[in-house]
């Protein structure tokens, strides 16, 4: 089970105006804006629960994400997955998750991926039986044979986060966190993922929490959404309770999401 209760999260950001003598006088003197993060966000996940984490850019989703995998820890509030504190049980805890993030790679640039996946076996010290087991299952689901002699930085973008999502499923984790996993994918390749997705979370009943700016990806995988704003947060529901409270959100949210009644429609384009 996933709880979040009551947390903040304040950044602390260098500001400057442009030109050179606002450059010469930050060296000696530099003006900081505190950025509120979150602002005492609360929610309960149960176990093999599929839940969108959405809002527009700046809201907070990814903090939160962070936060709840161990990578940041907040200001106050409290936090606990599976049994531990994220930030302080890290070694442990991070034997029970896996993490995607669609910007950031987890494997090794110049090498090919079925090193990259060794190299992830030795991290998580994974015994060499459930290594091969779980390395062989996800190579065929994914479609892997033809480019795990590849080097990661000459596959393609698709091909990339189908690796990206095998790795972090070596290890047999509890709970699965994607951080915008389908961003700049073509139609194909995310209707392969978010299959692949769906199958693991009914058949294993691992605990996914997706964030994404993708309408399609969301009526396809979660019955739940949590929806952020500024920080705070604004809906915990089905997408039918966001048709239904979209007059009370934030105007900035709601034109946002203006196009959710047509989600069954075309793609939508990635900012």
């Amino acid at each position: 089970m996933i709880h979040m209760e009551n947390v903040v999260k304040t950044y602390k950001v260098a500001r400057r105006n442009a030109g050179a003598k606002a450059a010469f006088r930050a060296l000696f003197r530099r003006e900081y804006e505190l950025i509120r993060a979150l602002s005492g966000i609360s929610f309960t996940i149960e176990d093999g629960e599929m839940v969108a984490l959405l809002g527009p850019n700046g809201a907070g989703k990814s903090t939160t994400i962070k936060i709840l995998s161990g990578i940041l820890y907040p200001d106050s509030g409290r936090v606990e997955c599976n049994g531990f504190v994220p930030y302080k049980d890290r070694m442990r805890y991070t034997r029970e998750i896996g993490v995607v993030f669609g910007q950031r790679s987890q494997l090794f640039w110049d090498v090919p991926v079925a090193d990259s996946f060794e190299l992830l076996r030795d991290i998580y010290d994974i015994p060499e039986a459930d290594f091969r087991k779980n390395e062989a299952e996800l190579t065929e689901l994914l479609q892997l044979q033809e480019i795990l002699r590849t080097p990661a930085r000459q596959l393609s973008l698709g091909q990339r986060m189908r690796c990206e999502i095998a790795g972090s499923l070596l290890h047999s984790p509890k709970i699965l966190f994607l951080d915008e996993p389908t961003i700049g994918l073509d139609a194909v390749s995310k209707l392969a993922l978010r299959q692949f997705v769906k199958n693991l979370n009914e058949e294993k009943k691992t605990t996914v929490i997706l964030t994404t700016h993708d309408m399609q990806d969301v009526e396809a995988l979660s019955k739940r959404v949590i929806m952020i704003g500024k920080g705070k947060l604004l809906l915990d529901g089905t997408i039918d309770d966001i048709r239904k409270e979209g007059e009370s959100l934030d105007e900035s949210l709601v034109e946002f999401y203006e196009g959710i009644d047509g989600m069954t429609g075309k793609e939508e384009e990635q900012p």
